[in-house]
């Protein structure tokens, strides 16, 4: 075969599209689509996520939409549904929830866009609180609050996500210090749209303020109450941040997990398991006079060329078809050191990097996402996940693990990774794992006590039959966190068998199903998807071929993995009582033999 498809050929390629990948900036990109698609009028409609696919897979469809543009307007939609009868889900202008949230569970259904309701209602200083409605994005809060020398103190750090959606899945940042990281905390007021009876015209408008108890059950509501309207927000002074990264061996990583959070108030450490290396975020506040106007511009969010994503994804495809995961690992390294150089981002002045502690204010530095801003829909460039480009298309498995128990967690990955030394490489492409810390929240959905998030992102082939190099590994990582350590799932991500049972596991999981009952009574902002996973309805699993690849079930038999392709249901390596798709024969195949003539 030509030198081009030799080893030294693929991993040449590799390296040269990793480099185009991760110093490619632009000013110019195209943002994501809107994720509704209609036939006609707003109606006929079909919904995905800014990833487009869900993770079983199916087609959400709907009657119709709208696209509300005042409160008065969003009224009379819920109560015009309300009075058919017909089921209603809220979609947000980015869609990033990787579960079926959004989709209605009946083709009649009417989808509700949050996507004109983005208008900053108020800020008041003497309060320091900011009001704003359901689909003002993080960049846009942020900026507004900084305007007038505020800041939301934690969050997210992609600033794609909209305030009612991110409330709606929980989402947060990392902080043990405070009230915690998870913005529905920080949430001091609250307006929710209702199905109502005939005496209220069919639409019933609840405020709740803080201290209220049906407060609890709407900072994360799953979406199942009704749609958010306005939020208000508690703010604090701007302030500035000082940040360092800091690269240290991974093999006391369980003990500086469960204490690192208590000592620097924005900590996260990154994880690359395979390298045996760990990044520490040391992040503190500093005092406003400090010298320094640094900007975060994360580098896997920015835009990056079709092109570039396109090789990218290829080479990955190739080294999942050859089982190489030597090419796997070199490219993790690569992207490793690169973002390591690159400071991840960061830069001193808003242009260039040169060196640690990058001190800026906060509203410059808590969250990133210039993959969307620009105003030409060319296509030349994109976010690095959009699925109108061939590019990334992965698995999100997130979830979080009380404090106590976060040294074991980590020690029993460890574990397998000396099993299987390569076997985590494939996550080190998508920048290793992330670990965020929460505290426990006042919200009945929300996270139960002190514990460290684990972000697990890697890649997901097209084809739902056809299992991923090192299948096993994951998935028991997976059952490990899950049914060993009792982790609580991210709501807005995850694959299915992450929720069996998990409503179980909140103890105050009754009191917001009793509120769900009053608020919604029909169940009209339920779905089959959310009633599964409250419990309500069955289970989430589903049982038949392959259908452990995909997360949709913990195999049982072989037929749910792929016995055709070598891989079987057998048990963990470390924890026994995980099921897994296992490929007991772990042979490469030839590296210059091209995918598809075998």
């Amino acid at each position: 075969m030509p030198s081009l498809y030799s080893k030294k050929g693929v991993i040449g390629r590799l390296l040269r599209s990793k480099c185009l990948f991760l110093l490619f900036l632009t000013a110019c990109c195209s943002p994501p689509e809107d994720p509704i698609k209609c036939s006609s009028n707003n109606t006929n409609c079909n919904i995905t996520n800014s990833y487009g696919a869900f993770p079983d897979r199916s087609v959400c469809r709907a009657h119709s939409v709208v696209y509300p543009t005042t409160e008065q307007e969003l009224f009379s939609a819920v109560a015009s549904a309300t009075m058919k009868g017909s089921k209603i889900k809220v979609a947000t202008r980015f869609s990033h929830s990787i579960p079926k949230l959004v989709c209605p569970s009946f083709q009649d259904g009417l989808l509700i866009s949050t996507k004109y309701l983005n208008r900053v209602l108020k800020m008041d200083m003497e309060a320091m609180t900011i009001t704003v409605e359901a689909g003002v994005t993080m960049k846009e809060l942020i900026s507004e609050a900084a305007n007038i020398g505020l800041a939301l103190p934690y969050g997210p750090y992609w600033w794609g996500l909209t305030i009612g959606g991110l409330l709606g899945t929980g989402a947060h940042g990392s902080t043990l210090w405070g009230k915690g990281s998870s913005v529905h905390d920080y949430v001091t007021a609250l307006k929710i749209v209702s199905p109502g009876g005939r005496e209220d015209g069919y639409v019933k408008v609840r405020v709740l303020n803080d201290g209220d108890e049906e407060l609890k059950a709407a900072r994360v509501s799953l979406g199942v109450l009704g749609v958010i309207s306005q939020v208000t927000l508690r703010l604090q002074p701007l302030f500035k941040r000082s940040i360092t990264y800091l690269t240290k061996d991974d093999s006391d990583l369980g003990d500086e997990a469960a204490s690192f959070g208590k000592k620097h108030e924005f900590a996260d450490i990154t994880w690359y398991p395979s390298q045996h290396k760990a990044v520490y975020r040391i992040d503190d506040r500093v005092p406003t006079n400090t010298s320094g106007d640094g900007l975060y511009d994360f580098t896997p969010f920015r835009s990056t060329p079709s092109v570039t994503l396109a090789v990218i994804r290829t080479t990955e495809e190739s080294q999942e078809s050859l089982s190489d995961d030597d090419g796997k690992c070199i490219g993790a390294k690569l992207v490793t050191s690169s973002l390591l150089n690159s400071a991840y981002g960061l830069t001193n002045n808003g242009v260039i990097f040169t060196g640690y502690p990058v001190i800026g204010y906060q509203h410059r530095l808590q969250a990133s996402g210039s993959c969307l801003e620009g105003h030409e829909d060319k296509r030349i460039t994109a976010c690095a996940w959009d699925p109108r480009v061939k590019g990334e298309f992965f698995h999100q498995t997130t979830f979080s693990i009380g404090l106590s128990s976060v040294k074991n967690f980590i020690q029993d990955v460890q574990k397998l990774v000396e099993l299987q030394p390569k076997a985590l490489c494939g996550l080190e492409l998508y920048n290793g794992i992330l670990l965020r810390y929460v505290t426990a929240s006042s919200a009945y959905l929300g996270k139960q006590e002190e514990a460290v998030d684990f972000d697990f992102t890697y890649y997901r082939s097209k084809d739902p039959l056809t299992p991923r190099l090192y299948e096993d590994v994951i998935e028991e990582i997976e059952q490990l966190a899950v049914i060993k350590y009792g982790a609580l799932p991210h709501w807005g991500k995850n694959r299915n068998i992450v929720f069996d049972g998990v409503i179980n596991k909140y103890k105050n999981a009754n009191k917001f199903l009793r509120i769900k009952n009053v608020y919604d009574p029909l169940g009209l902002f339920s779905s089959e998807w959310t009633d599964q996973v409250l419990g309500l309805q069955g289970g989430i699993t589903k049982f038949k071929e392959g259908c452990a690849l995909e997360g949709l079930c913990i195999c049982r038999e072989d037929i749910h993995c792929a016995p055709s392709k070598g891989y079987f249901c057998r048990p963990g390596k470390v924890f026994k009582d995980a099921r897994v798709c296992s490929r007991p024969k772990f042979q490469k195949r030839c590296l210059y033999q091209l995918p598809g003539f075998d």
